[in-house]
């Protein structure tokens, strides 16, 4: 008997303990501080608060939160500090587009999957297959955002302001091209620097154009700003935003009265519910970080959750997490998921307005399956 059990027990066939977890490499290198900081924050919680959640059987999903500033530099080393951990499977990375795409070279070096939300369009138009967007790019929320405008405002005359930052440039050109397409007139355009401390000159200057709507596409401070100066300047030309309109974090900024009839376009509006797993995600959300959520933190958690599935499925290289990225699909709490070839994940957007009564916006129109293609 003696005999037979220290064979069993040489053999393997009884284990001493439990058999140890492995463990698995997820960074979370977002901006935190900068201007960039309110949808950096966004972006670090959806992604913390997956990881958060049921790990993956037999496997420890571990990570590191890095804040990345704003600079491509504080970017780039941040990753290569992060690659040299343990095995990394997967990285949640910078929204920041010129982050993103100082980041890209280094990924495809390492062969590592970069899973982000970030809206710079050309992040996916490298030809790098290590890219990954769980946000709607510009392609597809500037169509969405253009078709609102045109097509249910019945506007034709936009004057556009846009940051001056590589996501404001990205986001005009997509404006222009779909104004274009739609047969409407963009009557001025003017980029600002996000550290601008008055916007009522260039609100000056688009009115004089004699617009019949204003079109934002500027980061959240800036977009607060633009609000405030016009609501006090009693401006009745009506304003639809960029999706940094929608996050809960830019209307604290504003008082309801300053928000009425202001729309925008995101990606979804987690605080305007929907569903029960909308509403069970707001909830835990709101439990472990004190604040509301918003589409960056929704489509990192869906991106994050999608790693994870990977994971759980057998994955345990970032290979194996890449190719389930690529040719898998995943449904997520804002939308369906799948990639286009380029690593584009998103294509659907909504349209939220705000009634002037409260800061949860109601979600007015909803675009599904946009190409970003003119027509």
């Amino acid at each position: 008997m003696r005999r037979s059990l220290a064979f069993l027990l040489l053999t393997g066939i009884i284990s001493a303990g439990p058999a140890r977890a492995e463990t698995l490499n997820m960074p979370v290198l977002v901006p935190l501080t900068g201007f960039l900081s309110l949808e950096g924050t966004s972006q670090r919680n959806g992604a913390v608060l997956a990881l958060r959640g049921a790990q993956p059987p037999g496997v420890t999903v571990a990570t590191d939160v890095v804040d990345t500033g704003t600079s491509p530099e504080a970017a780039v080393t941040a990753l290569e500090r992060a690659l040299g951990r343990g095995t990394t499977v997967a990285v949640a990375a910078s929204m920041l587009g010129t982050q993103m795409l100082a980041m890209l070279p280094l990924a495809a070096d390492y062969k590592v999957p970069l899973v982000t939300v970030s809206g710079t369009a050309s992040i996916t138009e490298q030809g790098n297959p290590w890219v990954f967007r769980f946000f709607p790019g510009d392609a597809v929320t500037k169509e969405a955002h253009a078709r609102y405008v045109v097509e249910e405002l019945g506007k034709r005359r936009p004057a556009v302001i846009y940051q001056t930052t590589a996501y404001g440039q990205s986001g005009r050109a997509h404006l222009a091209e779909r104004f274009r397409a739609l047969g409407a007139e963009v009557v001025y355009e003017e980029g600002v620097d996000p550290a601008a401390r008055d916007l009522l000159p260039v609100l000056s200057k688009a009115l004089a154009a004699r617009p019949d709507v204003l079109v934002l596409h500027l980061h959240s401070g800036p977009t607060a700003l633009f609000l405030r100066q016009a609501a006090a300047h009693g401006v009745e030309v009506p304003i639809v935003a960029g999706s940094a309109m929608h996050q809960p974090s830019t209307a604290a900024l504003l008082d309801p009265a300053e928000m009425k009839g202001v729309c925008a376009e995101t990606a979804a509006s987690p605080v305007s519910g929907g569903s029960p797993e909308m509403d069970r995600f707001t909830a835990d959300y709101r439990a472990a970080f004190g604040t509301e959520p918003d589409a960056f933190a929704l489509g990192q958690y869906d991106g994050t959750r999608m790693v994870l599935d990977a994971i759980a499925r057998g994955a345990r290289t970032a290979e194996a997490v890449r190719a389930a990225l690529a040719d898998g699909t995943h449904e997520g709490l804002a939308m369906t998921y799948r990639s286009d070839g380029t690593g584009n994940m998103a294509h659907s957007a909504v349209i939220v307005c705000y009634d002037g009564t409260s800061r949860v916006p109601q979600v007015v129109r909803r675009y599904d399956a946009l190409s970003g293609s003119t027509r």
